[in-house]
């Protein structure tokens, strides 16, 4: 029964998830985009952990709709807040993507059932963790010894990836900061210069009438 009802809240968020990625889809507003893709993650991470992946919804929740969304933010204060029409046609990059996702499905015909005992992952890999963590590495958490250690360098390449992202942001931010200063000393130096050519016309008329009258 428990299982059963697993299986329906996971349907459930995936059909909600397909919904959130036709109006992405659809939507030519930057912002409501953003917006979108932050509920998409949540949904991702909801669904997770309905599958018991608690650490990978923590971490789908902290990057893809926490860290991601104010980067995505960032970056869209750069530019406009509406996409520009493509000029060319959508179909070729469809047809890959369409391409991609059914070559990914093949991928997924030969991997076990989900919660299978018998998969190679629960005979070799999980009881080999179990017993030679604590000698091994030392650390009572075994979600925080195969992120940390076991799967040390892919956390750290995850982790690189969005510094390099934060890092592009805040140098993007940094650059139009600098250009909007520099544009408005050059207005005020412009504005400046109107003043003083409007003045020397003022000046020059009165100059002209007292040497008329003298």
């Amino acid at each position: 029964m428990m299982e059963q009802a697993t299986t329906l809240i996971v349907l459930a968020l995936l059909l909600m998830m397909l919904a959130t990625v036709v109006m992405i889809m659809r939507s030519r507003n930057l912002f409501g985009v953003i917006v979108l893709g932050g509920v998409y993650s949540f949904l991702m991470a909801t669904a997770l952990f309905a599958l018991d992946a608690v650490d990978v919804a923590m971490t789908e929740a902290a990057v893809g709709a926490g860290i991601s969304t104010v980067l995505l933010l960032g970056a869209l204060y750069l530019c406009r807040s509406e996409e520009s029409r493509v000029m060319r046609s959508p179909w070729g990059p469809l047809l890959a993507s369409l391409a991609l996702a059914g070559v990914l499905m093949y991928g997924m015909v030969g991997l076990p059932l989900f919660s299978d005992p018998n998969a190679d992952m629960h005979r070799h890999v999980v009881p080999r963790y179990l017993e030679n963590m604590t000698n091994e590495i030392d650390v009572p958490n075994v979600v925080t010894a195969v992120l940390a250690s076991y799967r040390g360098y892919d956390t750290l390449g995850e982790t690189t990836v969005v510094f390099t992202a934060g890092v592009g942001v805040i140098a993007l931010l940094r650059r139009r900061r600098v250009e909007d200063r520099e544009r408005e000393r050059g207005s005020t130096q412009h504005g400046h210069h109107d003043r003083r050519h409007d003045s020397r016309r003022e000046d020059t008329p009165a100059s002209g009438r007292d040497s008329d009258a003298a």
